[in-house]
């Protein structure tokens, strides 16, 4: 359900990018804007072991809580109530690792956001992971990883980086390459 100033992914989005990422078992999750939670829900309810949420308005917060509680994912959900900096300061102090990272800003944030996070990368991101991206249409996201797919629908660009683990391929797998 959506919260106040809530920009949720559309389904057709949504559901496009789960069938391009395939199978979620075993895979902690971070959704660094997550709002109603969306997208780390979608990958619990799909069989991702745990999933971060980071959101810094409290009111989506709450609408968040919500949304985990009725799915009864309490166990394996944790919500950071800040912003998208302290929470990745956070993570890296506490070495928290993630096989999947969701990063859906308010589109006029994008350029700053993915240079915060490409600072961090090598420290919450583990080998094998990938990196989701949701932009505009318009913008190239340009974070330093090798692109492993990219697809437009209608203003929304999704592009998804990853970086082989050293045994090659990647924890979670793109399905749609």
């Amino acid at each position: 359900m959506p919260g106040p100033a809530i920009r949720p992914t559309s389904d057709r989005v949504r559901e496009a990018l789960f069938s391009a990422l395939g199978a979620m078992n075993h895979l902690r999750v971070l959704d660094l804007f997550a709002g109603s939670g969306a997208l780390g829900l979608e990958a619990l309810s799909r069989g991702a072991d745990a999933c971060t949420f980071v959101e810094s308005d409290s009111r989506a917060a709450g609408v968040l809580r919500q949304n985990i509680a009725s799915l009864d994912f309490d166990s394996v959900a944790e919500v950071l109530l800040t912003d998208y900096r302290s929470a990745l300061r956070t993570l890296v102090l506490k070495g928290e690792r993630f096989d999947l990272l969701f990063v859906d800003p308010p589109y006029k944030m994008l350029a700053q956001v993915e240079e915060a996070a490409a600072t961090v990368l090598p420290q919450v991101l583990e080998s094998g992971g990938l990196v989701v991206v949701e932009g505009p249409s318009t913008a190239e996201s340009q974070l330093a990883l090798p692109v492993v797919f990219r697809r437009r629908y209608g203003s929304t660009l999704i592009t998804i980086y990853g970086e082989e683990s050293d045994r090659g391929g990647y924890r979670a797998v793109p399905g749609d390459v």
